[in-house]
């Protein structure tokens, strides 16, 4: 399928490792210019020489101001924007009771706040052309809380609340906001949470493999896609299965 994303310019935040580096991966080779994001300089420089024709961007966006400088910044380089993949690192393991109020306002912060910023940063020039894409990556959990990560479960909630209400504000612009809600995936912060249980963890699954970030990031590419006009303010999960309710 022709996705129709070549010189199409993208911003991905937390593009250093994981699901943000998939998605990278996968618009690059579909012709989209990537402005790649991390807090870490040596990290992203050696995950963008991974991907063609990106540029690394060294940002924290676990604060407003940075999480607008990181977007501003890289709008400044790519001369405009045309995507908006949200994404930052998860927030510690908790469970009920586990957690102190400081714990749950930094959570927002960075799995809210960042989500809100970066969003509202990127929206006007996207409105001005007429065309743009947004997409959070943020959790399963927002389907089916995870009893450790009340934190997650938490801020996750509330940026996926953010982007349905920004989804239809912006529809007949020609913008669509949509979520991806991955479960285990073969990442840093799945080996983080389960270390030598990560396979004990995947028999969960019903597919009974953990996720692979490239195939994350085809799903992203799809979504960034002029096939993809008509799907806006969703919230799809990326799990094997692992949710098991009916929405």
């Amino acid at each position: 399928m022709e996705l129709a994303l070549s010189g199409k310019r993208a911003i991905i935040a937390g593009a250093s490792s994981g699901l943000g580096l998939g998605c990278a991966r996968a618009l690059a080779a579909e012709g989209a210019i990537v402005a790649m994001g991390s807090r870490t300089k040596g990290r992203i420089e050696e995950a963008s020489a991974e991907v063609p024709e990106s540029i690394p961007i060294v940002g924290d966006v676990g604060t407003s101001a940075g999480a607008t400088s990181f977007v501003n910044e890289a709008i400044e380089e790519l001369g405009g924007v045309d995507i908006l993949i949200t994404n930052a690192g998860g927030p510690p393991v908790a469970g009920w009771g586990q957690a102190e109020i400081a714990m749950y306002e930094e959570a927002i912060r960075v799995n809210l706040m960042s989500v809100v910023s970066m969003s509202l940063a990127a929206i006007e020039p996207m409105r001005e052309q007429n065309w743009g894409r947004i997409i959070a990556i943020t959790s399963v959990s927002v389907r089916q809380p995870v009893p450790n990560l009340i934190l997650s479960n938490t801020a996750r909630a509330g940026a996926t609340a953010f982007l349905k209400t920004l989804a239809t504000g912006v529809a007949a612009d020609g913008i669509t906001v949509n979520s991806l809600q991955p479960g285990l995936h073969l990442t840093d912060r799945v080996e983080a949470i389960y270390g030598d249980d990560a396979g004990t963890a995947a028999e969960t699954i019903p597919t009974k493999v953990m996720g692979d970030p490239d195939d994350f990031g085809r799903v992203a590419a799809f979504l960034c896609s002029e096939s993809a006009k008509f799907i806006t303010g969703a919230a799809i999960p990326i799990d094997g299965g692992a949710a098991m309710g009916l929405q």
